[in-house]
């Protein structure tokens, strides 16, 4: 079954591209078009799309104010951000009001392919460039000083999710990585950490106070 989506933004050649990129999967079928947030609530009403990609910036309705009129009406409904704004004010506003998923423009094909089935899949995603700043803010570790500085940003993010509990899909879908991609990852981790495997990194991350102390996955 193809996920159904709408999208939402001021620029009609950026919808139109947009809309380019989305077509090229088979899995995705765009629904309709609007350009501003109160376009985008009745364009939601009439064709019950699953997924809302949608820019924050737009006339008569924002997308964050129509990101919360949405959840309040249709709360099923998966809505991902792509936005040029990268600020936390723009970044926690849109997660606040009911947004599953951030994206910049700028991300690629694959990515914001990948973003929408996930976000239609029920899960929340963040691109590489404010998940950083996502995963701090919901694992209280915004304040303190990044831990095991041997290790890029992004593998800091796939060991902190993974002390966190999730598996290698969730945490692909989450940092709209492939499964692949998360498996060198976690191996460049091992490596780096010296340690044997993910339970052995999982527990010496937990140690550092990453992951809330939640139960490990897979």
């Amino acid at each position: 079954m193809t996920v159904r989506v709408a999208l939402a933004d001021d620029h009609p050649m950026f919808r139109f591209g947009l809309r380019a990129v989305l077509d090229t999967s088979p899995e995705v079928e765009v629904v309709g078009e609007a350009s501003d947030g109160a376009e985008l609530l009745a364009l939601v009403a009439r064709s019950a799309p699953d997924v809302v990609l949608t820019d924050l910036s737009m006339p008569k309705l924002s997308g964050t104010a129509a990101i919360d009129e949405l959840a309040r009406r249709f709360p099923g409904l998966g809505v991902l951000v792509l936005t040029m704004h990268e600020d936390d004010a723009s970044l926690f506003g849109a997660l606040r009001a009911g947004a599953r998923g951030y994206l910049l423009k700028g991300a690629d094909r694959d990515e914001i392919v990948r973003a929408v089935l996930a976000v239609a899949a029920g899960d929340a995603v963040y691109g590489g460039a404010v998940a950083r700043r996502v995963v701090d803010f919901l694992t209280g570790t915004a304040a303190r000083s990044p831990a095991f500085p041997e290790l890029t940003a992004r593998e800091r993010d796939v060991l902190e999710l993974l002390a966190a509990g999730l598996p290698t899909s969730q945490i692909a879908r989450r940092l709209t990585l492939s499964d692949k991609t998360v498996r060198n990852h976690v191996s460049a981790v091992l490596t780096k950490l010296q340690v044997p495997d993910r339970a052995a990194a999982v527990a010496r991350a937990r140690d550092a106070g990453l992951g809330g102390g939640r139960g490990a996955g897979s």
